[in-house]
């Protein structure tokens, strides 16, 4: 069993990056959803209201956050800037100082999007702890939903795949989920299995399952929403049995090695 494929996503609910290794600090993957869509409330904006921010692209360089949209140029965001002004920020039930990152992005998000809207990012006044029935000391995490990573099985998709197959629905890709890691060389929901995790150096342990979202029917390439796949064919055989409103897909984790670098090829082995 080893780590096929590894993916950041710089800014929360807009489009991933495929990366051949990451490193770890104490919020998870470095680069991974440090930045937020805000809308005029200071609430967190996501896929879930609007599709349309999975057309935008992002990218990362030394200093940058850099932005593209189908039909509307780009725009770049310093990484870092000692002198923005903090913003009171809504994110689930979290409140959550945050960085503002100007007018500039702010006016360029709202043209793509269509609303109002801003952009914040981590600075040195955020702190925001993983769900507290799951955390331990130290344990703290980005503008994700609720945990620092989150693990999906080559095998897991497949067989989601083959039964959508069978009910007369198109295959979807792994993107759909968004995944931080996609494992390879194991059983179908084998992810589902083990309380602790090693990739390398680097400890994890499991977070509990993923209860997944309208998200997981909006094409990550053109914004289009489908209205009931996966979910419908998902909630068949993977309801939560203690929550059975939910339908879960893939592991939440929480990396107990606060530093370190995971790489595509890694071997994974679980513990109990």
């Amino acid at each position: 069993m080893h780590v096929a494929g590894l993916f950041i996503y710089p800014v929360k609910s807009l489009r991933g990056l495929a990366v051949s290794a990451a490193s770890l600090d104490r919020f998870g993957l470095i680069g991974d959803r440090r930045f937020l869509v805000i809308d005029a409330q200071n609430r967190f904006l996501t896929q879930r209201v609007l599709p349309a921010m999975a057309t935008i692209e992002t990218a990362l360089t030394a200093t940058a956050l850099i932005l593209r949209a189908p039909h509307g140029g780009s725009c770049a965001v310093p990484l870092q800037d000692n002198n923005a002004p903090l913003v009171r920020t809504t994110i689930w039930r979290d409140t959550v100082d945050a960085e503002d990152c100007g007018t500039e992005v702010a006016v360029w998000l709202s043209h793509v999007l269509r609303q109002p809207c801003r952009l914040v990012r981590l600075g040195t006044a955020y702190h925001r702890s993983v769900k507290p029935s799951r955390a331990q000391p130290g344990d703290v995490v980005t503008f994700a939903d609720a945990f620092p990573l989150l693990a999906v099985s080559e095998a897991s998709l497949a067989h989601l795949n083959d039964r959508l197959i069978a009910r007369g629905e198109s295959p979807v890709p792994m993107n759909r989920f968004r995944p931080s890691l996609v494992l390879a060389g194991c059983d179908a929901h084998a992810e589902d299995r083990a309380a602790h995790w090693r990739i390398g150096d680097v400890a994890l342990r499991a977070g509990g399952p993923c209860d997944r979202c309208p998200i997981t029917t909006t094409d990550q390439l053109t914004g289009e929403r489908h209205h009931h796949e996966p979910l419908r064919t998902l909630a068949t055989y993977r309801r939560d049995p203690a929550e059975p409103t939910n339908v879960n897909f893939g592991q939440n984790l929480v990396h107990e090695t606060k530093s370190g670098t995971l790489h595509v090829g890694d071997a994974v082995t679980f513990g109990a």
